[in-house]
């Protein structure tokens, strides 16, 4: 018992010496309590619509004012064609199209039956589910509403699941799953491969050698960077032999992000280790940065669902792009064009990221 207790005060005297390690725990479970909850929420709120007001009537005006009052969905255009707001929602800027029909008044007037169409974006199979729900609850409510003044007649509603029609959340998840793999083969293991080798001493020994800095940092980070695109590739395959899932677009498109994400990926890694003395330390950096980009970067939560603030974080979070490209062009066949803003961040945070790792590596001979 003698032993245990200098050895519990030894481990205490050793924590308090590493300003950073303090600060590490007690901001940690600040920022878990603090954020966590309200960013990996379930709720599906926030969903964009565009409305497409065919019979432009009193009518139709008050079923949209109804539909801009849920707290459900934010009314992003009112397009005057299909074919427009169909263009939105390709280019992600709409998740539910509703349709109101041409003399949809009159029909409820007359106790005609009359069919509203709703098209929602099946890309995010929860998402698109529960959105075409509520808005079919909004606009038969709407039609029951109307008893006083119009005959009580339901509406029927047709809807299409765009991109994912059967609903299948595997082939929503999967895409994003695959770059899970890149952050842990890219981008953590070359860091605490690193840090390991500072502790038991061989990188002092590699700074003293004519070794230049560059010519060290690529020998630590090409393997790894072959082993996460070989990975990847091993991905694919899986997906197709045990869930039949293909890209709909050119997988040309998703080699070109994931090179990108793989440098933006082992930047950030080697960035960690310079910034760290020991494995433990290094260890508790990765398991918070994972924390962040998994719960940040929509892979199970819709970014458009988070708070505003959790929003303008997330713009600064690199996984949310490649997530995006990921399932842009395994289910919606979307091509680099369609996928510009995407790649222009990630190509930002690979050039930034990749200079920090270079600029604070100190190589000293």
């Amino acid at each position: 018992m003698e032993v245990l207790k200098y050895l519990i005060e030894k481990e205490f005297k050793q924590f308090g010496r590493n300003p950073f390690m303090i600060r590490l725990a007690l901001l940690f479970p600040i920022m878990v309590m603090l954020i966590f909850p309200w960013v990996a929420t379930l709720d599906i709120t926030g969903v964009n619509i565009d409305i497409v007001d065919n019979d432009r009537s009193e009518t139709s005006k008050k079923l949209i004012e109804k539909i801009e009052a849920s707290t459900y969905f934010k009314l992003h255009a009112m397009e005057q064609e299909y074919r427009f707001a169909f263009e939105n929602m390709k280019y992600g800027k709409s998740d539910i199209i509703l349709e109101i029909p041409e003399g949809f008044e009159k029909d409820l007037i007359n106790g005609v039956p009359c069919q509203a169409g709703v098209f929602a974006n099946a890309v995010d199979g929860t998402k698109g589910a529960l959105g075409s729900s509520y808005l079919a609850s909004i606009v038969n409510g709407f039609a029951a509403e109307q008893s006083g003044t119009v005959q009580k007649m339901p509406v029927k509603i047709k809807v299409q699941n765009r991109y994912n029609p059967t609903l299948n959340y595997r082939f929503y998840m999967i895409p994003a799953i695959m770059i899970i793999l890149i952050i842990l083969i890219c981008g953590f293991l070359p860091a605490l491969n690193i840090v390991s080798e500072k502790e038991i001493g061989t990188i002092e020994q590699i700074n003293v050698t004519p070794v230049g800095k560059y010519q060290f940092i690529l020998a630590k980070m090409i393997p790894f960077w072959i082993m996460g695109i070989t990975a990847f590739s091993l991905c694919f395959a899986l997906a197709y032999w045990i869930y039949g899932l293909i890209p709909a677009g050119s997988l040309l498109t998703v080699y070109g992000a994931s090179l990108i994400f793989v440098l933006a990926m082992s930047g950030m890694g080697l960035i960690i280790s310079n910034y760290s003395a020991t494995m433990q330390q290094s260890m508790f950096l990765m398991f918070f940065f994972v924390m962040i980009f998994l719960l940040m970067s929509g892979l199970f939560t819709p970014v458009s669902s988070m708070p505003d603030w959790a929003q303008w974080i997330a713009v600064f979070n690199p996984p949310r792009y490649i997530v995006e490209i990921m399932r842009g062009v395994y289910l919606k066949g979307s091509s680099f064009a369609d996928l510009k803003p995407q790649f222009a961040a990630l190509t930002a945070f690979a050039v930034f990221l990749s200079a920090w790792a270079i600029l604070s590596y100190r190589k000293r001979n």
